[in-house]
């Protein structure tokens, strides 16, 4: 029986255009630098202070593949000591105890289990895994990081919803580096 007071978070930052990343899953593109000097300041203090509010995340194998990487090139690992849930049916390298493989149905594991467990629940990619979610009607929120750059091609941050899916924008924020973050709470279909 899900949470009542638990709430599942989409986030993705994206290119203007509405890609995740490149084709090939590059993600070079992100390292894009602007300013805007009407924006918000992101200090790391008030950052690690948000970052304490999340309690566990669900990615890809793509996008859990990307944080390795990101790892391994020295920017460290993103997702703290919080409990990480990779979706994927491949064999992939488990790096830290926190991580866990997960292959079965996607409503099973966010009902039955993360709400159970978790209040504040966060799918940080790709863009399949952000489609099941909205698909399957288990996400509460969309925050939608906004990058100042067009890529022109690559993967949409959600893969083709079979239905339109109504939002309420609730948050607009723009950053001085040119970033602008929306969030939107996800309208429960009436059935």
């Amino acid at each position: 029986m899900p949470n009542n007071s638990s709430r599942v978070t989409i986030h993705m930052a994206a290119s203007l255009d509405g890609f995740i990343a490149r084709k090939d899953g590059g993600v070079d593109w992100m390292e894009v630098s602007d300013e805007f000097a009407g924006g918000e300041t992101l200090s790391p203090k008030s950052v690690e202070k948000f970052l304490k509010t999340i309690d566990c995340y669900v990615m890809g194998s793509r996008t859990y593949e990307t944080a390795l990487d990101f790892e391994t090139k020295g920017f460290g690992w993103a997702y703290g000591d919080k409990p990480v849930f990779v979706l994927t049916h491949r064999d992939l390298r488990r790096t830290r105890e926190t991580v866990q493989f997960y292959s079965g149905d996607l409503a099973q594991l966010v009902n039955g289990r993360l709400r159970a467990a978790f209040r504040s629940i966060w799918f940080v990619g790709g863009g399949k895994v952000s489609g099941d979610c909205l698909r399957l009607g288990l996400a509460d929120e969309v925050r939608y990081s906004i990058l100042p750059v067009l890529i022109g091609d690559g993967i949409q941050f959600f893969e083709k919803l079979d239905r339109d899916i109504a939002l309420h924008l609730t948050e607009v924020k723009a950053y001085k580096t040119g970033t602008v973050a929306l969030c939107y709470q996800v309208r429960k279909s009436k059935k």
